[in-house]
């Protein structure tokens, strides 16, 4: 995907600006849609926007809207700690499984959370009783809130598992060919924990002098990510593009040419649970610094059509806080219209959160960026849109080393080079000789 750090998104060829269509008219701004409600200490946002999070999502072409999302603040009852995630469905009933992990895996993540912290604290009670200074017991309460960064990882771990067990067990949700993807995000003090199952994402921007840069904080969990396939050609399962789409990669059962999973980890989807799909997320860790100024959280239908450079730059360009997930929305939609224009635009869904209290640029800030830009921009209007995916997913060299140190901690062992391409034209004949060699 594309590196360009201007105010405007280039799609086939044109230049488009950022906060001057008559589109946005910010009504809802004024409305507050919110779908909130109170659980257990914390307050649950479904739609909506606060000091610190704007959320929209809006549905496509291809029926009903299967992407949710949810925000979770003062999580666990701590006052400051924020969840964020956000669900993508697919298959007969995704909005019904995506809907169900929205509502439920906060929940038992939240119950993880706290068993470990109670760990914690019963040995700072065996080891720190008689040790304690007087700055010590003042800040307490701060320290033993705080989790090792294993402890973050065997949290995530463990509710994504018994998520995805009570999801098997849900007589109300047949998600035998239907799942979901998450990415999901806590903000605890200075640290940033991210959970990713599936190709949804998560970048974080910062700002280097007067320039924005993404950080790509998730890697899209693809079938063609070679120890994902791996995994999955050792249960049998199959991996190939269809002669009709080349460049994505899916999942196959072995005697059966179904059901065709775009994604190497997901919720649900249990005909291929045998198979190699898993339901066991990348877990990612990152101290936020000073120069860290927003986090995004969307689905698919954001990545397919802007780069990680255009979404930074059309959530800085915000007027208002409140309506930044609205503005890149809107923004993803019109890139769908024009990229794909035969084709049904995917449903979409975004969460920022903003990491201090700084405003983002003004209007007018953001128009007169866009106008010492344009020439710039102009020159390379025709955008590169899979060069993200190439850069955290594809390249290894200088580039990748330098975008991946910036993780600054956390990060479960997964190989982010890319298959050789297949045949394009790859018969099932072919796959199944494969896998029988293997």
């Amino acid at each position: 995907m594309g590196g360009c750090c201007s105010h405007d998104v280039s799609v086939r060829g044109k230049v488009e600006s950022e906060g001057d269509d008559g589109e946005y008219d910010y009504e809802d701004e004024k409305s507050n849609d919110h779908v909130t409600y109170e659980n257990d200490g914390s307050m649950v946002k479904l739609r909506g926007f606060s000091k610190a999070v704007s959320m929209y999502t809006q549905q496509g072409k291809k029926g009903i809207n299967q992407d949710s999302m949810t925000v979770w603040e003062d999580y666990t009852g701590e006052q400051g700690m924020i969840l964020c995630g956000v669900f993508d469905g697919h298959g007969p009933l995704g909005h019904k499984v995506s809907q169900f992990i929205r509502d439920n895996l906060p929940l038992k993540l939240a119950a993880a959370i706290k068993m470990a912290q109670q760990k914690a604290n019963r040995y700072y009670d065996a080891t720190d009783a008689d040790t304690e200074t007087f700055e010590d017991v003042h800040n307490v309460s701060n320290r033993r809130n705080n989790i090792s960064l294993a402890s973050w990882e065997g949290c995530f771990l463990k509710s994504f598992d018994e998520m995805d067990e009570h999801l098997a067990q849900e007589i109300n949700t047949d998600s035998y060919c239907s799942g979901c993807t998450a990415v999901t995000l806590i903000k605890q003090g200075d640290q940033l924990i991210v959970g990713n199952l599936g190709d949804s994402r998560a970048i974080l921007c910062t700002r280097d002098r007067d320039q924005l840069i993404p950080v790509q904080l998730t890697v899209d969990l693809k079938p063609d990510i070679p120890s994902e396939a791996s995994r999955i050609f050792n249960c049998e399962g199959r991996v190939f593009a269809a002669e009709e789409e080349p460049d994505v990669y899916r999942i196959w059962m072995p005697d059966d040419d179904c059901p065709g999973l775009a994604m190497s980890r997901a919720f649900g989807d249990f005909c291929l649970k045998d198979y190699g799909l898993i339901a066991a997320p990348d877990v990612f860790y990152r101290k936020i610094t000073k120069q860290d100024e927003f986090v995004v959280l969307a689905t698919d239908g954001i990545w397919d059509v802007l780069t990680n450079s255009e979404v930074v730059n059309i959530v800085a360009s915000a007027p208002r806080k409140s309506i930044a997930a609205k503005l890149l929305v809107k923004r993803a939609v019109r890139a769908w219209r024009y990229k794909y224009p035969g084709s049904k635009v995917d449903d979409c869904a975004a969460i920022c959160l903003f990491l201090d209290d700084q405003p983002v640029l003004s209007h007018s800030q953001s128009s007169m960026n866009r106008k010492s830009r344009h020439h710039r921009s102009s020159k390379r209007a025709k955008s590169q849109r899979n060069e993200d995916n190439e850069t955290v997913a594809g390249k290894v060299g200088v580039e990748l080393d330098e975008e991946w140190k910036a993780l600054g901690g956390l990060a479960r062992a997964n190989s982010i080079s890319r298959l050789p391409r297949l045949a394009r034209i790859m018969s099932k004949r072919q796959s199944s000789k494969r896998l029988n060699g293997s």
